[in-house]
């Protein structure tokens, strides 16, 4: 006896009318968080002295203060590549015993107040710290000099390389690196030639944020690197500086920082997230 099957109805697709109607109960909420952001970054614009903007972008402090910010950014970034990119490949591809801790460790810097972070950077590596006292052994002394600057600066960047490439990594097909082995190369050869380059638009787009989190870096650096001037004052520390003698100076420097940040946001275009719309 056969028996007729209802035939199934396939769900309707989403119009693209649907997709962006907004409800009525969420555009209020929303407008008001969209405002709470861009309020603030648009005093930023509106009370830039524009007339003197590059008299006071050029002064001889903003612009050593500029550039060591480029040279601590840039060794941050450095140290966070050579640091995080094997911890990212550890963390997606293999499983280990405190596996969950490790990644709970790369996601705390990013939570705990900057303040706090500079403290644990004393403590750790300081003098009278963890570590303090091989490194003194070996003539590195961290606080108040540039290397600190770095130290902390990455210290508080390096999650966001790490946590964007890991879900990159997670997201490849396995079966393209174990060709890759079975053809004979070894690991390093398969990471240079097979996994980086698929994960290379993540890459780009965890090292443009990473980069962005160090130039902007404050409260780590001001605690464990101390703010002196060529030595470790960025141009953050440079900002809170005018921002007790000229005020004005502290918003013409905020702005070129708000540029960079907005920069770096508007050429990722949404990629570590995982969509470019």
């Amino acid at each position: 006896m056969n028996h007729r099957t209802a035939p199934r109805t396939r769900p309707r697709a989403r119009t693209p009318a649907a997709r962006s109607r907004t409800p009525a109960a969420l555009g209020g909420p929303a407008a008001l968080a969209a405002a709470f952001l861009a309020v603030p970054l648009a005093g930023v614009v509106a009370h830039t002295p524009w007339r003197g903007l590059a008299g006071q972008l050029s002064s001889p402090d903003v612009v050593r203060a500029l550039g060591l910010s480029l040279l601590v950014s840039g060794l941050a970034l450095l140290l966070s590549l050579v640091l995080g990119v094997p911890l990212a490949w550890l963390l997606a591809r293999t499983d280990f015993p405190g596996k969950a801790l490790v990644r709970s460790l790369v996601l705390l810097p990013m939570v705990l107040p900057p303040t706090v972070a500079g403290v644990a950077l004393l403590r750790g590596f300081g003098r009278g710290g963890l570590l303090g006292g091989p490194l003194e052994a070996v003539g590195v002394t961290l606080p108040f000099s540039t290397a600190g600057a770095v130290v902390a600066a990455a210290f508080v960047a390096m999650p966001f390389l790490v946590i964007g490439l890991e879900g990159a990594l997670a997201g490849i097909d396995p079966r393209y690196e174990e060709a890759a082995a079975t053809m004979g190369a070894t690991l390093p050869q398969t990471l240079r030639y097979v996994t980086l380059p698929m994960v290379a638009p993540s890459l780009a787009a965890g090292a443009a944020l990473c980069w962005a989190r160090a130039l902007g870096e404050f409260g780590a650096t001001i605690t464990f690197a101390g703010n002196l001037p060529g030595v470790t004052q960025t141009l953050p520390l440079q900002v809170y500086l005018l921002l007790q003698q000229d005020p004005a100076a502290a918003t013409s420097v905020s702005l070129l920082l708000l540029a960079v940040a907005a920069a770096v946001l508007i050429a990722l275009r949404g990629r570590w997230l995982g969509h470019s719309r």
